[in-house]
């Protein structure tokens, strides 16, 4: 619960961050026109407007700001070096909670392209996108075109609390690139953003986008394969990232809670144990980065492995890093599932 009312004192928070922002750009405009008259006129500043209104494409490549890791490697995927691309969510970081940085604002102010997973994941994109008053900007919904899942998996609870509800996604479960079927879709849609705003790389966003759909491909192949020998395989994982995974390949997820937190409470350990007796689970999972001391304890407690399942938010920045991942995810979920 102390992370819930965390969460909502840092949205609080988020408004003074932005009026910080606004300052920053305000302050960076006026040193900008101070200068006009010294050998750094080229320089972009984020506050000058006329300056930005001239597409930043003429200075050199398009700059590409995507918002957190997936989204990141996908986007970098398709641009290959004809683009700069930039994250604004520092792999590791909670995107959930995310709360956006003058830096962020700088950035966004002086990027031709935005790209987001979208599904309301972003929250704190709304806000930053009018800070950094770009009307130029080019936004690409990665998402676009996918129906969202809302209770495909079930999220084991106690009872109706609530704060839970502060968590729930509006817009249906984000997690949608942890399905190689539906990354292919967000590739696409990110192949055609930056087209319509680049159509001079066009031939260069085709090509690359082409072939790292084919490994998606190949990926979607060999879960397939290798899970169609464990049909409904149940397990519990500690963050309802992936329904999607489960539900392409016939597994079921069981949450124990929606957004991952610091620290379990005793309410989610029991959720925990009441789904282990409810379902015929497997395995428990947990996630890269996270203390398993508790999870450890709780899965002897409940004689079961307790393992890691990559949910790709943290990482390293080179786009193959996707498919080492969902690789190691796959054999997770073999031996898991045995």
């Amino acid at each position: 619960m102390g992370n819930r009312r965390i969460s909502r004192i840092r949205r609080q928070q988020s408004g003074i961050v932005s009026l910080v922002a606004v300052l920053m750009l305000s302050m960076a405009g006026g040193c900008s026109q101070s200068n006009q008259n010294q050998g750094t006129a080229a320089q972009q500043s984020p506050q000058a407007q006329e300056a930005a209104s001239t597409p930043t494409v003429q200075q050199g490549k398009t700059k590409v700001v995507t918002t957190f890791l997936p989204i990141y490697l996908f986007t970098k995927a398709v641009a290959g070096n004809v683009a700069d691309v930039e994250i604004l969510v520092p792999p590791g970081t909670e995107v959930h909670e995310y709360q956006a940085t003058p830096e962020n604002v700088k950035a966004i102010a002086t990027a031709n392209v935005l790209v987001k997973n979208g599904l309301g994941l972003e929250e704190f994109l709304e806000d930053t996108v009018k800070n950094a008053q770009n009307s130029k900007l080019v936004e690409i919904d990665a998402s676009k075109g996918i129906k969202p899942l809302n209770q495909i998996s079930p999220v084991e609870k106690t009872g109706k609390n609530e704060e839970d509800n502060d968590h729930e996604h509006a817009q249906g479960n984000p997690h949608v690139w942890l399905d190689p079927v539906l990354a292919k879709q967000q590739v696409t849609n990110i192949r055609d953003g930056l087209i319509a705003a680049d159509p001079a790389n066009k031939a260069t966003y085709q090509t690359n986008a082409a072939a790292y759909i084919k490994e998606l491909e190949n990926l979607n192949s060999e879960f397939q394969q290798t899970l169609q020998k464990t049909p409904s395989c149940t397990f519990v994982t500690f963050h309802d990232a992936f329904p999607y995974l489960a539900k392409r390949y016939n597994l079921k997820q069981v949450a124990v809670v929606e957004i991952p937190e610091d620290q379990l409470s005793p309410t989610d350990v029991q959720n925990a144990v009441n789904a282990v007796k409810k379902y015929k689970v497997k395995a428990l999972f947990s996630e890269p980065g996270v203390d398993n001391k508790l999870l450890t304890s709780l899965s002897k407690d409940l004689k079961l492995s307790l393992r890691t399942l990559d949910s790709l938010e943290t990482g390293q920045t080179d786009p193959q890093h996707y498919f080492q991942a969902m690789k190691t995810n796959l054999q997770t979920l073999e031996t898991a599932c045995k």
